[in-house]
């Protein structure tokens, strides 16, 4: 393990480093991947490394990058977003670029390991997030995870050529 923040069973999450950079724009660049996150832009390496430069000078935002423990390969990230230290509440945000590692469980792991850091570290009292309905997969892992639905952004984002509805989802501390 190379500098693991939080340690999960198959999974631990770790500062995100430059040289992560050539795997988040090869993953951001690919469509079968951009398509559940809300990015229209293409990306190169020096605009995600300037993301990468600044990713710790913020205190409202925390990202980490998930690794599988088993082969110490990084395949995503995850972060909590506009943390609110006044309402006590933050935005989740998670992307799995490495295909491969779709649909193993990795991804709801991240999540239950964020939202206790959250939680118990950050003193949030809620987590919060935003999902296209046509991304199944990532709603299960949000249900598995304890995420409730609170309501839906009708037709909210334009995506392959249709309106799409995006769900809200939150979880709470005392849940």
């Amino acid at each position: 393990m190379q500098n693991p923040f939080i340690i999960g069973n198959n999974i631990y999450l770790r500062a995100v480093d430059v040289d992560d950079v050539d795997n988040f724009v090869t993953w951001l660049n690919d469509e079968e991947v951009r398509q559940f996150l809300s990015l229209t832009l293409p990306f190169n390496r020096t605009r995600e490394k300037e993301f990468v430069d600044g990713l710790y000078k913020d205190e409202n935002n925390i990202i980490l990058g998930i690794v599988v423990k088993e082969s110490d390969h990084i395949i995503g990230n995850i972060g909590l977003h506009k943390i609110s230290g006044t309402h006590r509440h933050a935005e989740l945000g998670i992307f799995i670029g490495d295909k491969k590692s779709w649909s193993k469980g990795y991804g709801t792991e991240a999540i239950k390991l964020i939202i206790k850091y959250g939680f118990e570290q950050l003193n949030l009292h809620r987590i919060h997030l935003t999902v296209f309905d046509f991304n199944t997969r990532a709603m299960k892992a949000y249900e598995k995870a304890g995420f409730k639905k609170e309501g839906v952004y009708r037709e909210h984002y334009y995506r392959n050529g249709k309106y799409c509805d995006v769900h809200v989802m939150s979880i709470l501390k005392s849940e």
